[in-house]
């Protein structure tokens, strides 16, 4: 036994600050321990008891799941400022006739929200595909050439042509997609499968967030990746395209790993004494996130480490993924899945396009195309993507009318909740289906609508989870990812 243990075991769980300082343990590890426990050495906070035994965290709550799942583990592809399913996924040729009209009244003024930035204009001209459709694969998918990648790959996808949101401003309605709530602190989609099934691999993270910026710099919540009122290890761990992907894991210079294993021995005695007396969860989450950032010390360095790759596997996601881009993100979530991580967001920030669409939304589109198609592709050659469900799309659309003074390359398409496209692969997905279906304005939905809360349901059950119960109750009220609501899209499923 070290020194450090011995004198932590020594001191006891009634040990006091000046004890712990006179014993020899140091400054160093009162300090961390209180950065750890955030004080709980000295004033014990508030029990709620998590998901049963708490040193049993990584097993879930759930364990292997309610029934058979059908995915094991979730890609959920956020492209944060809403890309256009005018000009991507969603043809309309009524448009191209009426390309430059006023849009009908029938259809713009039926009492949905429409964006504040809109409230100025008189004048709202539809406004035509800004590319050209063609039909690809077996399925005869209509997409645009801006997407021809993701459209060559269409084969495998299933298209939910009918989302919508009651949201139309871009924090309530991000934070709306990834944790089912409009305002901060409740629980993410990723936290909730984390909290639900745990972590195949004790190394990594169970749930990574990767970002990468694009054409313009819409704020991104972290609290789309939070935990809420779940204990803070069921967060998501944010990975930078970088030297170094995570922050704060790499030892102080001097301090060897024996050293890092010594201090994190002797502050996992220390608390699990103050747990003993506290029973407050909130020490062993942070005591597992400690334990995490040791071990993540080695493993993060090798799955970032995309040098012996081989060249065909650089070549299908495209020249930037030596870059610290979204092309490089997409091969690190490949690498992650493999490794056992349960649940990678993968976001890509731009898109927002009031202004100027046709010459921004081709850059976000290059952005993200080939990547997203490389990494579909990966997956399905590895055989991963039968049991991996990858899902991608934005918060909301876009209008179809033109925002802006006319129809100039000044133009740009506003926010749209009422209809928006997304599209599912792998994981128990139907290949080259279509659900739903908009008007031929691509603004209303006409049949099979589908909710926020119904893709979380359906998400949820291809993991092999009952959405209504998977709960958690806090402050005396039952929490779910689907709130009060939420229907599984059977129709999406083989």
């Amino acid at each position: 036994m070290s020194k450090l243990n011995s004198e932590a075991m020594r001191l006891g769980a009634n040990a006091t600050r000046r004890a712990i300082l006179r014993s020899g343990v140091g400054l160093g590890a009162v300090a961390l321990a209180d950065c750890l426990w955030g004080g709980a050495l000295s004033a014990s906070g508030p029990s709620t008891q998590v998901g049963g035994n708490p040193h049993m965290a990584d097993l879930g709550t759930l364990g292997t799941g309610q029934f058979s799942p059908r995915a094991k583990r979730v890609v959920f592809i956020h492209m944060v400022g809403a890309m256009s399913q005018v000009d991507t996924f969603d043809f309309k040729p009524e448009l191209i006739k009426r390309h430059g009209e006023q849009i009908p009244p029938s259809v713009k003024d039926n009492g949905q929200r429409i964006s504040a930035m809109s409230n100025g204009q008189t004048f709202f001209p539809l406004l035509k595909p800004l590319w050209p459709y063609k039909r690809y694969g077996q399925s005869g998918t209509w997409a645009s050439d801006i997407v021809r990648n993701m459209a060559a790959i269409s084969d495998d996808l299933t298209f939910i042509h009918s989302m919508y949101t009651p949201h139309v401003n871009h924090d309530p309605a991000a934070l709306f997609l990834q944790t089912g709530f409009q305002l901060a602190g409740r629980p993410s989609a990723g936290a909730w499968v984390h909290y639900a099934l745990g972590t195949d691999n004790a190394n990594l993270p169970a749930y990574v967030v990767l970002k990468s910026q694009g054409t313009n710099t819409t704020t991104v919540n972290p609290a789309m990746w939070g935990a809420g009122f779940l204990p803070s290890d069921y967060q998501g761990v944010e990975f930078r395209p970088a030297a170094q992907p995570v922050l704060y894991v790499d030892s102080p210079r001097g301090v060897s790993r024996e050293r890092r294993r010594e201090q994190v021995d002797v502050i996992n005695e220390l608390a699990r004494e103050q747990y003993d007396q506290t029973g407050d969860p909130e020490i062993m989450a942070k005591i597992s996130q400690y334990e995490m950032s040791y071990r993540m010390q080695q493993s993060v360095p090798e799955v970032a480490d995309i040098s012996g790759e081989p060249e065909y596997v650089l070549s299908m996601y495209g020249p930037r993924v030596h870059k610290p881009t979204f092309a490089r993100n997409a091969l690190l979530t490949r690498r992650l899945l493999e490794r056992g991580v349960k649940f990678v967001e993968l976001i890509h920030v731009g898109w927002d396009h009031h202004r100027g669409i046709f010459q921004n939304h081709p850059i976000d589109c290059q952005a993200v195309d080939q990547p997203v198609a490389a990494l579909v592709s990966d997956l399905k050659q590895r055989g991963l993507l039968e049991d991996t469900l990858v899902i991608f799309g934005g918060e909301f659309g876009r209008t179809a009318y033109g925002q802006g003074d006319g129809i100039n390359d000044k133009t740009g398409r506003d926010h749209h909740g009422a209809c928006f496209t997304f599209w599912l692969a792998g994981g128990g997905v139907k290949a080259g289906y279509h659900h739903g279906q908009t008007d031929e304005f691509s603004y209303n939905v006409v049949k099979d609508p589908v909710s926020v809360h119904d893709l979380h349901a359906t998400m949820l059950y291809l993991m092999g989870i009952d959405h209504k119960k998977l709960v958690h109750t806090y402050q005396g009220r039952d929490f779910r990812l689907t709130d009060v609501s939420g229907q599984v899209v059977k129709e999406v499923i083989a």
